[in-house]
């Protein structure tokens, strides 16, 4: 005996992949259902076929492209013949619904967007990650559709969801920047970059937090526990990251900010290219730039800075290693953003003031810049030295100088 299904409940539909390219695929309206549903039609290759009286001016531009074919009037049923695919998007019901009979006629399957039940065809919700599809259908709810679309993609793009047997297994170093702290910092490809490795290579200030992700069977060389002495300790990162990206392996070499910003990256690229290892890199959100940003300060400002000069102040003034041009840095108008300089601060104010710069410059010190015990500093040229002093300001610290600092802390500045 037959049992009919309960006139409420829709028998589930069959997910199916379309191949659409080269195909006629038409769409009935040209307003904003129309315009968002038409790009990923055409990147599927599919010959569109836009049916309407008006069309945005978005898919105007479409048809003046060439992307699309506009025919400029309302629906006739014999529009359909030789289709694939139809969408009936009009806001008219009764136009949709003769899209929909014409459709049936020709036993082609018909999206509408008025009503999915009365449709043959219902429109998932499609993200992309390298050669993966997601699509989602939740019983005609677009909404969590989109939104488990959402999840799935983050962690497919994050390395939370992953199939480490179906992964790039392809040897070699990728260096990958791990941004000013925070790990919510890290790029979309560095965190994927992290949990597609089977080595990683980490610096102390590369975010730690996600070291803890990694799955259990990747290799973690702290090169905070390497000998002593930063040529000595450089000569053996190099070593490591080549000699495991030899052994077939994927290695992530993870610093902190990015890698060719003082990371001395471009030293480990060249290593890999000597030894004849492939190497790659994803840039990191650097530090001198987005650390200064989230304490709420500007490195330009229209008016007031038109340039900004990121400087390494792990040498004092003077020192015979130095290739810094004190005298020409104190002359430029724009912010000085000064990089592991706690210790060589005060020599270096003292070189700015003595450069001509003027003791009342506004200076902001960001410690701990994006992370929990994140405080900023505010001082000037001329008090620099007993300000961090007083504060027992320790590294990682960066210090900003300039009269941005003054924009963003007006009230603690007067001129």
């Amino acid at each position: 005996m037959d049992i009919a299904p309960a006139p409420d409940a829709a028998p589930d539909p069959y997910p199916v992949g379309l191949r659409l390219a080269g195909r006629r695929v038409v769409v009935v309206g040209g307003g904003h259902v129309a315009q968002r549903r038409l790009p990923a039609l055409i990147a599927a290759g599919a010959d569109v076929l836009v049916v309407s009286p008006e069309v945005t001016p978005a898919i105007e531009g479409l048809v003046g492209s060439g992307e699309v074919t506009w025919v400029r009037r309302g629906f006739a049923a014999d529009d359909l013949d030789g289709a694939w695919y139809v969408l009936a998007a009009t806001d008219v019901g009764e136009v949709n619904e003769a899209v929909s009979a014409a459709a049936e006629e020709r036993r082609i399957f018909c999206v509408r967007s008025d009503d999915a039940i009365a449709a043959t065809a219902w429109t998932p919700a499609v993200g992309r990650h390298d050669a993966v599809t997601v699509a989602v259908l939740s019983n005609r709810d677009p909404q969590r559709s989109a939104a488990i679309r959402d999840e799935v993609l983050e962690g497919l793009r994050e390395g939370t969801i992953h199939a480490r047997h179906h992964r790039d297994r392809a040897p070699g170093v990728v260096l990958v920047g791990g941004g000013p702290g925070d790990p919510d910092l890290i790029s979309v490809a560095g965190r994927k970059a992290l949990m597609e490795a089977d080595v990683v290579v980490a610096d102390r200030l590369a975010p730690r937090e996600l070291l803890g992700e990694l799955p259990p069977d990747v290799e973690l060389v702290d090169v905070a526990k390497l000998p002593r002495g930063r040529s000595a300790q450089q000569e053996e990162i190099n070593r490591v990251i080549v000699e495991r990206a030899r052994e077939g392996k994927r290695v992530v070499r993870f610093k902190g900010g990015d890698n060719f910003v003082f990371g001395r990256g471009y030293e480990e690229v060249l290593a890999c290219r000597e030894a004849g290892v492939p190497v790659t890199v994803v840039p990191g959100l650097t530090s001198p730039v987005s650390v200064p940003a989230i304490a709420g300060i500007p490195v330009t400002h229209r008016g007031v800075a038109h340039e900004f000069t990121v400087i390494s102040g792990h040498l004092p003034p003077g020192h015979p290693d130095s290739l810094t041009n004190w005298p020409a840095v104190a002359a430029l108008k724009g912010t000085l953003v000064l990089m592991m300089a706690v210790e060589n601060a005060p020599a270096i104010a003292l070189a700015l003031l003595d450069g001509g710069k003027d003791s009342g410059t506004p200076v902001a010190v960001v410690c701990d810049g994006t992370m929990p015990t994140q405080r900023t500093v505010l001082s000037t040229l001329g008090t620099l030295a007993g300000d961090l002093a007083a504060e027992a300001v320790k590294p990682p610290a960066i210090i900003v100088v300039g009269d941005v600092v003054r924009v963003s802390h007006p009230e603690a500045f007067t001129r």
